[in-house]
């Protein structure tokens, strides 16, 4: 069986200036992302796992090094090519939800389809379907303020997924959560990683979470190591 690599990045390098210092945060980094894999990346606060999701996702370029994602090296297109790539590829679910508050849980999850263009009824369908299946059918009119915790995180969830995207980058996706509604996002993520085929990139202290996940990564100074 051959696998897809859906994510590669090589000696990737990330330094940020401080004042006259250099603070490099990520040294020689290698990794790929597979289609379907769940991949856990784990450190100490601090370690550069944040910064390195965000280079994996294309909202940051390494100061040397390269990422590709679907084949198309990231440094190498416009910061407008960047935002399609992400759009068509990549999904994102943070530690805080990012709704929109002043949209209902439905026009939030519609919203990536909506900037791709499809048309409204279209994406009003597909949100609705997977909301239903990440079990907010019964909330779809609902502004995130009248969610709870969890049903918030759930809704990002769908939207992330939304788009049918091939990789899934989460920071912290349970951080924010207590103990069951995090145990409950997370066996969600799983769910619909299985159902869909989607890759899953987990940023998180959760060890138990890491390791449910088929590899756990960690990063220690900058450095990742398996």
């Amino acid at each position: 069986m051959t696998t897809t690599s859906i994510i590669t990045c090589h000696n990737l390098n990330k330094t940020f200036k401080e004042g006259v210092t250099q603070l490099t945060v990520l040294r020689d980094v290698n990794m790929t992302v597979q289609a379907g894999e769940r991949i856990a990346i784990v450190g100490a606060s601090g370690s550069g796992k944040t910064t390195l999701l965000q280079l994996l996702g294309g909202l940051d370029v390494p100061t040397s090094g390269s990422v590709e994602i679907a084949g198309e090296d990231v440094a190498k297109l416009s910061e407008t090519a960047r935002g399609q790539l992400r759009n068509r590829t990549l999904g994102f679910v943070y530690q805080f939800h990012h709704l929109l508050p002043e949209f209902s849980a439905l026009e939030n999850v519609a919203m990536p389809l909506l900037i791709r263009r499809v048309p409204v009824e279209q994406a009003k369908t597909q949100a609705t379907q997977l909301l239903q299946r990440v079990g907010l059918g019964e909330r779809l009119s609902h502004r995130p303020g009248q969610l709870s915790g969890g049903e918030r995180q759930r809704a990002a969830i769908a939207r992330a997924l939304v788009t049918q995207p091939q990789v899934v980058l989460a920071d912290e996706p349970t951080g924010n959560l207590d103990g069951d509604n995090a145990q409950q996002v997370f066996e969600l993520m799983l769910e619909l990683n299985r159902e869909f085929n989607t890759a899953l990139v987990i940023v998180t202290h959760a060890t138990e979470l890491a390791k449910r996940m088929q590899r756990m990564l960690t990063l220690t100074n900058g450095v990742l190591t398996e």
